[in-house]
């Protein structure tokens, strides 16, 4: 600045001086040894007739930013794709976590196929149907609750915010149906079971592919539970869950006619199975009745086919002794021989 101010006043002097002397002639003169204009750099004129900027000498001109950016809502799963299992007729969560949400909104969709139908909107249901419903926990849980899930379930979620291009998390659920057999006191699985009057009653009923057990296993005899049941006694139930399976036992001690009916083994209110439970007072059992019958009548066939048998070789010794030349008498002697 200081350079430019200098050189500035030197022109000044230096036509002030040129008027001064009054010199009128037009013959161009060398400029004296010594003139400032001498010491002037060539691009000077360009230099002054170009903007005139009042920047500090020795300092750089910063330029910051001032525009700031808003944060951007994200999930705080680091995965886009989650899976969740649970078995049939429970509850549970479906999870979406959204960190910096600045006010945007989060719903939750069921998709089948291309057809998404909207489940919430915010902390609002707008599902008819009751068993679905949103709860959210701080600071950035925003669940899906279906309870008492059934196989109608079973199928993609999505969890968006509405933001600019909108988040989308895709929850994938699997209902696990487990699987329920009774077997008696030697494992064999059997749909009727006969017990004598004054034995012991033992059932086992065996669950595989629970993933989460949630509920207890219970007994029925008809629409009576047994699990805890005092009235009759001699009634003992042990339950033993197992990775991935369980396992429950049923006793009734001196079993007698009132105990004969349906039995009944349930997880939940839709996972059950049932057998049937024959007592009897010394007389056999109907499926034992029909095996003597048929048992007898096999024996009537076999007596029909021998004595056939019988008749077919009495009658070729009588034509072979004939054809000998033998009284009839010692033929029918030979027939007695051979009844004999």
């Amino acid at each position: 600045m200081r350079s430019r101010l200098f050189w500035i006043l030197a022109i000044i002097y230096s036509s002030l001086h040129h008027i001064g002397s009054g010199s009128t002639s037009t013959t161009l003169k060398r400029p004296r040894a010594g003139d400032p204009f001498d010491t002037f750099p060539k691009n000077f004129w360009q230099e002054f007739s170009s903007p005139f900027t009042d920047t500090p000498e020795d300092e750089e001109l910063e330029v910051t930013e001032t525009t700031t950016h808003e944060p951007f809502p994200f999930f705080a799963d680091p995965y886009t794709t989650l899976n969740i299992s649970t078995q049939l007729s429970s509850s549970v969560y479906l999870h979406c976590r959204v960190n910096d949400l600045q006010g945007k909104t989060v719903s939750w969709m069921r998709r089948r196929g291309d057809d998404l139908t909207l489940i919430t909107f915010g902390q609002h249901t707008y599902s008819g149907d009751s068993r679905y419903s949103l709860e959210f926990e701080e600071p950035n849980d925003w669940k899906l609750l279906i309870q008492f899930a059934n196989e109608r379930d079973e199928g993609p979620y999505e969890c968006q915010v509405s933001s600019h291009p909108p988040l989308v998390l895709l929850v994938y659920l699997t209902i696990i149906v487990p699987h329920v057999e009774i077997l008696d006191e030697r494992g064999s699985a059997t749909p009727e079971k006969y017990y004598k009057a004054g034995s012991t009653i033992e059932l086992q009923c065996v669950i595989s592919k629970i993933p989460h057990p949630s509920s207890y296993i219970t007994w029925r005899h008809g629409p009576r539970l047994l699990n805890y049941d005092t009235s009759r006694g001699g009634i003992s139930v042990k339950t033993d869950m197992l990775p991935g399976r369980a396992l429950s036992r049923l006793y009734i001690a001196n079993a007698n006619r009132q105990d004969t009916g349906n039995y009944t083994c349930m997880l939940g209110n839709e996972i059950t199975e049932t057998v049937v439970v024959h007592v009897l007072n010394g007389e056999e059992p109907a499926a034992m009745q029909h095996a003597n019958g048929s048992r007898q009548k096999a024996n009537a066939s076999t007596m029909v086919v021998l004595f056939l048998v019988y008749v077919c070789i009495s009658g070729s010794i009588s034509v072979a002794g004939m054809n000998r030349g033998l009284g009839l008498g010692q033929v029918w002697g030979w027939g007695w021989e051979l009844r004999r």
